[in-house]
């Protein structure tokens, strides 16, 4: 939870709680990397249920450990295929022509199984992460794929309050899509094992959807028999107000699998029990995480409870998206669509020449901002972000925009 928020004058360099730096200088565990899926230390279990199983997502009891986003979500993925796969054939073992022709890249043993994916989604830059990310061409350019469903993802209109008709409309309309990609590729011979899909599409430019389209998606995943995969990399870890975005929805069931990183300090995802690798070694790598991250997630979490950290999110995001709509209103020519959940917030510009020179200007001031999409602004504070940080920010920023020409 370092801040990458500093004002001018301050010292240009990263801010960590003091909480966490106590931890690292008394903690004696960092002297080795245990490769984890073959020797795990003896405590790690325990550490587990005092770290990331402490904030199991609802429905789940089940985490799987791995360093990165793009490493989760892939080995999530390859999760997905082996449930279907398995509940395709009984749970009975793998016949003696699939063990053969998977070791040749053919079917049956390589199955013709897909994952339904959507357009703006960013789930990292491996193989299968990279057919389900559709956010930027550079990230894909000249790196073969495959060929799975892109289905479309809500375009609402702003501020939402006016345009409640139009969003439903929108809402239905991609939905109604995705139902007939996974009966088309069902037809074409390439069933959908799987949905992935962010709470908030963050690279592809900070896109919402309502909790009404994310639970009905979830009753398609369930009808059609996919698994449904809620991709948290970015959202997860207390930016929304809540730990999990997904908690928004309201749902008792949300998920089959729920993947994690960057602000959980270490990468994984939980699962449903059914989602258990059947065999050893199916879902492995060397590392297989860092042990010593669950240890420094573990005082993050005691910080994030004791200083009610999630409460403090609540108020500075709504101050912040407070603050964003009166810039809006004071400077229409320039900005528009203000949106957001906790401080997780977003701002599209007139034109993505004039949010680069925006967010060099507040650089140069010191105030780092992000950019996503084609001209998106988006801010994503630490969660030791307070109001009076949100009263600095808006001052800069209407200094720049003042001065824009």
């Amino acid at each position: 939870i370092s801040s990458l928020f500093q004002m001018e004058n301050r010292p240009k360099t990263l801010i960590t709680h003091p909480a966490l730096q106590r931890f690292l200088f008394n903690e004696n565990a960092f002297v080795n990397r245990p490769a984890l899926g073959i020797l795990p230390p003896e405590n790690f279990p325990d550490k587990l249920f005092e770290s990331l199983l402490s904030i199991a997502p609802s429905g789940m009891s089940r985490v799987q450990t791995m360093a990165c986003g793009s490493c989760s979500n892939e080995n999530a993925f390859k999760s997905m295929f082996i449930w279907y796969r398995n509940k395709e054939r009984g749970y009975a073992s793998p016949s003696e022509q699939e063990v053969d022709t998977c070791m040749i890249n053919q079917s049956p043993g390589c199955p013709d199984l897909s994952i339904l994916s959507f357009m703006g989604a960013f789930h990292g830059r491996t193989m299968g992460c990279l057919a389900a990310t559709h956010s930027k061409a550079i990230h894909k350019l000249d790196i073969p794929s495959f060929d799975w469903p892109i289905a479309p993802f809500p375009k609402l209109q702003y501020p939402l309050e006016e345009f409640v008709r139009e969003n439903a409309q929108e809402e239905a309309r991609c939905l109604e899509e995705v139902e007939d990609l996974i009966v088309k590729w069902r037809q074409k011979g390439r069933p959908v094992a799987g949905i992935v899909i962010e709470p908030i599409q963050a690279e592809g430019g900070d896109n919402h959807a309502s909790p009404d389209f994310f639970s009905k998606l979830r009753n398609i995943a369930r009808k059609h028999g996919c698994a449904f995969h809620v991709d948290e990399v970015q959202t997860g870890g207390g930016t929304t107000g809540k730990f999990w975005a997904h908690e928004h929805w309201g749902l008792d069931d949300p998920a089959d699998v729920v993947s994690f990183s960057k602000k959980l300090l270490t990468g994984g995802y939980y699962h449903r029990d059914e989602l258990l690798a059947d065999k050893p070694y199916r879902i492995f790598n060397t590392w297989m995480g860092d042990p010593s991250k669950n240890l420094f997630l573990s005082e993050v979490l005691n910080v994030i409870r004791r200083e009610n950290l999630l409460e403090e999110v609540t108020r500075s995001g709504k101050a912040l998206l407070q603050g964003l709509y009166a810039l809006q209103t004071q400077y229409p020519h320039i900005l528009s669509r203000t949106r957001g959940q906790g401080t997780f917030c977003a701002i599209d510009t007139c034109n993505d020449a004039t949010r680069d020179s925006i967010m060099l200007k507040a650089r140069n001031k010191g105030l780092f901002m992000g950019s996503c999409g084609e001209k998106t602004i988006r801010f994503r504070p630490a969660l030791v972000f307070k109001e009076y940080h949100v009263h600095q920010l808006l001052n800069i920023l209407n200094d720049i925009l003042a001065e824009h020409k």
